[in-house]
């Protein structure tokens, strides 16, 4: 079997470049202090499995260096453009084999939940892990001999209700299969929530 990817987009826990959206509710500090210490326990909890190696898609491209995260992880920059530039180019760099992008504000993630995606990604061409806010927090691809569909998140509307809606929109021909949905932290009532 080829080897089983699992990529976290993550950007630098900097105050006022991240979680910028949750850091207008509850100030751009606490936010930064947030994401931290949630990547920090994502990382935990998914870096030592072996059914997959765990990349660090990181931006601001000058963070492949930073000491926010354990050096033992791989790192790759996530690159220009917006989000779905940033994800298609993670793809294309990762592309030898199966492999699942998430973002790092999902704390329901568990490593059950990431197996089961890899499962579906034996039957799918593609598969999405629903947000309960109409977005996504995992995309993954088959990789390999199949190629990236061409429309990938083309015309999407990012940080919106529509953003799943929009990218399977623009995949009609593939092959689709969905994960479980879970709850991204965008906002202060999204902490309430947990």
């Amino acid at each position: 079997m080829r080897q089983q990817r699992l990529v976290i987009m993550l950007k630098e826990p900097v105050a006022g470049r991240v979680k910028t959206r949750l850091g207008a509710d509850i100030g751009m500090t606490n936010a930064a202090w947030w994401f931290r210490h949630q990547t920090s326990q994502l990382l935990r909890n998914l870096g030592g499995d072996p059914r997959w190696q765990l990349i660090l898609a990181v931006s601001p491209d000058i963070a492949l260096h930073s000491r926010t995260w354990p050096s033992h992880f791989r790192r790759i920059a996530q690159g220009r453009g917006d989000l779905g530039a940033r994800m298609t180019q993670v793809l294309e760099t990762a592309w030898q084999g199966p492999t699942i992008i998430i973002g790092g504000d999902i704390p329901g993630i568990t490593t059950q939940i990431i197996n089961a995606a890899f499962k579906k990604l034996r039957a799918k061409e593609i598969v999405f892990g629903p947000a309960k806010d109409g977005g996504f927090w995992l995309v993954g691809a088959k990789g390999g001999s199949a190629p990236l569909p061409k429309n990938l998140f083309k015309n999407v509307r990012w940080s919106s209700e529509f953003a799943l809606q929009d990218s399977l929109a623009a995949l009609k021909q593939a092959n689709i299969g969905f994960a479980d949905t879970l709850q991204d932290i965008d906002r202060a009532a999204d902490l309430r929530h947990l």
